[in-house]
């Protein structure tokens, strides 16, 4: 295999050899202070005759009262950077007057700018950030010179490339139609992005690989899947009642595609099949000639090289209203990862059947009725129905007792164990390599396949050395610098802390070991790559890992549950009450990328030693225990206000060690209402506005001198503002990004 791009040598001198660091300490070392007991007063003597004797206990308890009152509120503040912050798991005087942290700033303007206000990267100037002198980008001024064009936007690699054709199998087009006439189409994007724009504050495009300099509108991004035009013409029959000035252009090539009678299922089987030789096979597929054999090892340079395959799984219930703007979002995702890619992705839908009692395997039509009654008849074929019923057949036995429970959930239940359904998914589809779990009602404003692909190339390129040091803390370039800067910011904190950095598999009181972990049963004895950068003590350490696919990337920081005030940090089951709980590892909000192993590792966990975690929590856990691969990708997220740098770094790193982890976590049940203000979190307001202005739906703003949450305010947006000859700038032009939660889209949509 080619090796990826090193690390640069910055990063591997600004980390020392493993052995260097410093012995761990306890994490449980950060307790609470102590309360102090107060003596006892007799309820006689403050009633006592003896006046003066009433008056000094009185005045000494009052002041003390004032004292304690006064300790309190310094004890919850912390120095952070220079800058005094009052600690986000308390609510004092302030916040209880001017509301949650996140409130107290100003909004910001610039989201909301249109394509007539695009301007070329040199002459950009973000609303905010903004370093220090530089000048407001406001009033923009705008030639009244009509919406300027679009072009593709195409981030898969050169197919036709004489450099791709040397290295690689041959890619052959794929064709939405079974006649081979109507061949997956472009997203178009726009060159520049609006002036004043803010740029992302948590996360980075450039960092991941992914474009900066380019914006997408909603025709842009919607319109090749039908968005823009009627029901009769193969459409959504959403978005023609909106602001539409140059939006033909994205029709100019391909004309509207009618999307009436299309099959994904079989659009994506006949893709697959045309390309199926660029894909490497299961080593105990009846179609490899090579069986039982290690394929890489049978390439040489001489030969094409394979590539592995992965799947997109969607999780989705029935019940779930499957609306037009639904269906445009997953159209796009099947073309564009799929269908563009000659098949290295492919999309399902894990349908949970709520209905223990339907006999959804024994009765076909009773299958094809749930198909009917809940899925829009296009996705059929990518379907895979599943139910709870059929998790505790999978996964029998007696799976003990729960040290915390706080949903009452049944360990079998989605709630609780969101992944046995991809767990046996993946068990049942080993063509695939990688697996995405993803979510209904999270939205990509971009191209599908620049976003999987560049994360999974960012993951690979990853070292193993401090990586969960590293993925427990929120990036924040305008503050924290370079990545390089980063990684030795994280270095010096963890060594500062006095704990041992953590590598390889972890070993705790009452870990038991897995059959893969087993030599004499054919497993490895550990998961760590077998080459001389990860021997303990190589001068090169810093390189190991780098070239290694993630087991699993997050979309948020993987943080230490404990202490960390999380609802679910408890949520263990099945583990030897007699040893500790053991250690545990989290990233909030399900969709992350897992690896084959990594499902195998949990599949084994569950359905021979019986354990078990909260949803979000067993994926990362089980990569913590066995020691695999894990990073977070710290992908564009936007802010709705101009905080402080270090407002947001106190707020989003406010745990041990200045990160996410243990006491103060912004994932503690009293700070999650910071994440209220940015583009992406399970509970963001932002989010969901930010999505509906740039489909061109007005909606309530609470933008203004006194502030306000989402739903608040003033109606803004729409037709008419976009349409504004005088103040308008046209239909919002927003760079990738990822949004969550999206509950509801066109503005007769209900929650």
């Amino acid at each position: 295999m080619e090796r990826a791009s090193s690390i640069p040598r910055s990063i591997a001198e600004s980390i020392s050899s493993i052995s260097s660091i410093s012995k761990r300490k306890d994490e449980g070392y950060l307790l609470p202070l102590p309360v102090r007991q107060q003596p006892k007063i007799r309820v006689r003597t403050l009633l006592g005759h003896c006046l003066y004797r009433r008056v000094i206990i009185w005045s000494v308890a009052i002041l003390s009262l004032i004292c304690l009152t006064l300790f309190t509120s310094g004890v919850h503040k912390t120095l952070t950077h220079g800058v005094m912050i009052g600690d986000t798991s308390k609510h004092g005087e302030e916040e209880e007057k001017k509301g949650p942290q996140w409130l107290q700033h100003p909004h910001l303007d610039g989201y909301f700018a249109g394509l007539k206000a695009i301007v070329p990267m040199q002459n950009y100037t973000p609303e905010y950030p903004r370093k220090d002198g530089e000048k407001s980008p406001y009033p923009i001024t705008v030639a009244d010179t009509g919406a300027p064009t679009p072009t593709p936007f195409v981030p898969q690699p050169g197919y036709k490339s004489r450099e791709y054709k040397e290295k690689y199998h041959e890619v052959k087009t794929c064709y939405i139609d079974k006649g081979n006439k109507v061949p997956a189409p472009d997203t178009y994007a726009y060159n520049g992005v609006p002036q004043g724009q803010p740029e992302a504050v948590i996360g980075s495009h450039k960092l991941l690989g992914l474009r900066d300099d380019v914006c997408f509108d909603r025709f842009g991004r919607y319109g090749p899947y039908g968005l823009g035009y009627s029901l009769d013409e193969g459409g959504v029959q959403e978005g023609m009642d909106t602001e539409q000035e140059g939006a033909k252009e994205v029709w100019s090539k391909t004309g509207k595609i009618n999307y009436n009678n299309v099959d994904w299922g079989d659009a994506q089987g006949r893709c697959y099949e045309s390309n199926k030789e660029r894909f490497l096979l299961p080593e105990d597929s009846s179609e490899n000639p090579d069986s039982g054999k290690k394929q890489q090892t049978l390439q040489h340079d001489s030969e094409r090289r394979k590539i592995s395959r992965t799947a997109v799984v969607i999780r989705t219930y029935t019940g779930f209203q499957w609306t037009q703007h639904v269906i445009l979002n997953f159209r796009a995702m099947i073309s564009e990862v799929s269908l563009r890619s000659g098949g290295e992705y492919a999309v399902h839908f894990l349908l949970h059947v709520r209905d223990d009692d339907k006999p959804i395997w024994a009765d076909a039509e009773v299958a094809q009725k749930v198909l009917d009654d809940n899925v829009p008849h296009e996705f059929h074929g990518l379907c895979t129905l599943w139910s709870e019923a059929q998790m505790r057949l999978l996964y029998p036995g007696r799976f003990g007792g729960s040290v915390e429970n706080p949903s009452n959930g049944d360990i079998h239940g989605v709630y609780r164990s969101a992944h046995f359904p991809l767990q046996h998914f993946a068990t049942t589809h080993p063509q695939y390599e990688h697996f995405w779990n993803w979510e209904m009602d999270i939205r990509w404003l971009g191209n599908y396949y620049e976003l999987f692909d560049r994360m999974g190339v960012w993951g690979r390129q990853q070292s193993r050395v401090e990586m969960w040091e590293r993925a427990q803390k929120y990036y924040v370039p305008h503050l924290h610098g370079s990545w390089e800067n980063f990684t030795g910011l994280v270095h010096n904190e963890t060594e500062a802390s006095g704990r041992r950095a953590i590598f390889g598999p972890l070993l705790f009181a009452g870990r038991q070991e897995l059959r893969s972990e087993d030599p004499a049963r054919g497993g490895a004895s550990t998961f760590l790559p077998p080459t001389v950068t990860c021997s303990r003590g190589s001068s090169d350490m810093a390189l190991c890992g780098v070239g290694e696919d993630a087991d699993l990337i997050t979309l948020n920081p993987i943080f230490d549950t404990e202490n960390s005030g999380w609802v679910f940090a408890q949520d263990v089951t099945g583990y030897d009450p007699s040893f500790d709980t053991p250690p545990r590892r989290c990233a909030i909000v399900t969709a992350s990328r897992l690896s084959r192993r990594l499902l195998e590792v949990m599949h084994e966990e569950t359905w021979r030693l019986h354990h078990g975690m909260f949803s979000e929590m067993f994926p990362a856990s089980m990569a913590l225990h066995h020691g695999l691969k894990a990073v977070y990708a710290p992908h564009p997220v936007y802010l709705d206000r101009a905080w402080d740098l270090h407002r947001v770094d106190a707020a989003f790193n406010g745990g041990r060690d200045h990160s996410t982890s243990g006491h103060g976590s912004p994932f503690d049940l009293q700070n999650e209402h910071n994440h209220k203000g940015t583009s992406w979190y399970y509970n963001s307001e932002f989010a969901g506005l930010l999505w509906r202005r740039w489909l061109g739906y007005p909606q309530m703003d609470g933008r203004g001198e006194n502030g306000g949450r989402s739903g608040e305010g003033t109606l803004r947006g729409g037709r008419q503002e976009e349409e504004d000859k005088e103040k308008g700038t046209g239909r919002m032009c927003l760079r990738s990004m990822l949004v969550h939660p999206i509950k509801r889209e066109g503005p007769n949509e209900s929650h």
